[in-house]
């Protein structure tokens, strides 16, 4: 491995620092807010004024006869097959946004009234944003959109010199980390990542919906992206009290391929160019006016992982047929449009419930990674190996099971975990492994222990923690901190969805204790560590909670 420049060097203590100071432990939380007042919590929606907006069609407007209309139909478990694709246009964006960022419903709890997102967020705080670059489309001047989830619409946040050639569509995501970090502190910038990823999966889900294809665009630096996203425009994102409560952090640009032909790849230069000369609308609302702490790791550990020009090397994922039967799964035939805009994160979960093994099998066997729908939507080779707390699966005994996901991980791995671990195959669930047999209350006792002492890991069918090659990818680049978190989030999308089409309900818990997690398995020199955590059972819903539709007060075009 070549050596590390000093910014290199500098960056990756940085990175090793901040991941240190954040972890919980046993003796103490990571360092955030003592005290929350909700009255002034940070504004989940953004919008640019005064920038044109365009009202986006909802998806309840098409009939099933139209193009739009039909493929809503496709069932989930056809998802990444070949089919028909839809040209690129409004009424197609229109369906990509509301199947992935948009509003599936409006909550309220006595006084308390809230949005719930296609995407899941970490404490539905929502720190993702999302831009469309366009050029080619019809009815759509070429130029970099906002979406606004709250109206379903687009506002035009910059102009783009027109150029002749196919249609493209980029969509650029950011982050406002205050809205995390109002609540989360040091730690938000993790959850963040993970948001990122999950918000990829969800477009990556929604694209296949119209038969269309995405990829990440990691050959374009952070400093393209920001200037892409006009968030390096400080000025219009002006602040009553600190800066960092405002801004946006620039993550990833997504290309779209229609049909079966494979998405383009986007020229930095021109990216900046484009931005450099484009024509900008409106200023940025507010976020938060009162901000009562302060978080400068933050700043640190973001400027520390920003992606350097020239710095991306692909990696590959494991080649597969594109129309396996286990490319989605056999379990529902929900349409996908249904089950996408459905999805919830679980409360509580019925502590008698046992999970069937074929519905293990299937979720296990969705998680393996592939070059098909989702895993595709990153260009990098998979660093995850999954450590299984299954309490309850019919023809499992309860314990540790582990999943390696590559050969790669395997033979990292599986020599660092304690010795007592059998490492045995489990039957007929490929690839998994049987580390031990464990009393079932002592496991309950210690999944809810290792989990911040929360019962819905304990009370879970099955948790699991998405253990990572961490030293191997942070040699690679201190970048990669953000890539390992954001496949933790893919992964943690696909455990949604999946867990939907079985009839169950997953949740994802960014609140464990990461070292004990280590000790447990007997990992000691810190090559290895555990990122995110998820649980899957059957859902109890709380009948005081009411839910209301999320668009019905829009009118559209």
């Amino acid at each position: 491995m070549p050596s590390q420049t000093p910014r290199a060097s500098h960056a990756l203590e940085v990175v090793r620092d901040y991941h240190q100071r954040t972890k919980h432990r046993f003796e103490g939380y990571a360092r955030g807010p003592e005290t929350l007042d909700w009255d002034e919590q940070p504004a989940p929606f953004r919008h640019f004024e005064p920038a044109p907006q365009i009202k986006l069609p909802l998806i309840s407007t098409f009939s099933p006869e139209s193009l739009p209309g039909q493929a809503l139909q496709r069932p989930f478990t056809a998802l990444g097959r070949l089919q028909p694709a839809l040209a690129p246009s409004l009424e197609s964006i229109a369906v990509l946004l509301q199947l992935s960022l948009g509003l599936t419903a409006w909550k309220r709890f006595g006084p308390d009234r809230w949005a719930v997102r296609a995407n899941p967020s970490s404490g539905n705080l929502h720190p993702t944003e999302a831009y469309l670059v366009i050029g080619g489309i019809a009815g759509l001047t070429d130029g970099l959109y906002h979406y606004r989830p709250e109206e379903h619409a687009l506002e035009l946040r910059a102009e783009h010199e027109g150029e002749a050639g196919e249609p493209r569509l980029g969509i650029l995501l950011t982050s406002v980390m205050w809205r995390e970090a109002w609540k989360y502190g040091e730690r938000s910038f993790r959850y963040c990542q993970l948001d990122t990823g999950h918000a990829a999966g969800a477009l990556r889900y929604a694209a296949a919906v119209l038969g269309w294809h995405l990829q990440e665009q990691a050959q374009v630096d952070s400093v393209t992206l920001a200037r892409l996203a006009g968030v390096d425009r400080l000025e219009e994102f002006p602040a009553r009290r600190a800066q960092e409560t405002e801004i946006e952090e620039a993550e990833i640009l997504l290309a779209a391929g229609f049909g079966n032909a494979a998405p383009p790849s986007f020229d930095p230069a021109r990216l900046q160019t484009l931005a450099e000369r484009a024509q900008w609308h409106g200023t940025a609302s507010p976020i938060d006016q009162h901000p009562m702490y302060r978080w400068p790791v933050i700043a640190e550990i973001a400027a520390a992982t920003r992606r350097n020009g020239g710095e991306f090397q692909p990696g590959g994922l494991p080649s597969v047929e594109p129309d396996v039967s286990r490319s989605i799964g056999t379990a529902s035939q929900t349409t996908a449009h249904e089950l996408l805009t459905n999805r919830r994160s679980a409360q509580r979960f019925d502590h008698d419930y046992v999970m069937t093994h074929a519905q293990f099998a299937a979720i296990v066997s969705r998680l393996q990674p592939s070059n098909a729908l989702p895993w595709d939507v990153f260009g990098e080779p998979p660093r995850a190996a999954l450590v299984f707390f299954v309490s309850r699966v019919e023809g499992l005994a309860p314990g540790l099971y582990l999943l390696p996901r590559s050969t790669r991980s395997a033979d990292s791995l599986r020599p660092r975990l304690d010795q007592r671990f059998a490492c045995e195959p489990v039957a007929g669930i490929d690839a998994l492994l049987k580390l031990t047999e464990m009393d079932a209350q002592a496991l309950k006792r210690m999944v809810r222990s290792l989990h911040c002492h929360q019962d819905i890991a304990a009370t879970a069918c099955f948790a699991l923690g998405m253990l990572f090659d961490f030293e191997t990818a942070l040699q690679q680049s201190p970048a990669n901190y953000r890539s390992l978190y954001r496949e933790a989030g893919l992964i943690g999308q696909v455990l949604y969805l999946e867990a939907e089409a079985h009839g169950l309900r997953g949740t994802g818990i960014g609140c464990f204790f990461d070292d004990p997690v280590h000790a447990l398995l007997g990992l000691q020199d810190g090559a290895w560590q555990t990122l995110y955590h998820f649980t899957v059972g059957l859902p109890i819903t709380d009948p005081r909670i009411e839910s209301a539709p999320a668009y019905t007060d829009l009118t559209t075009t």
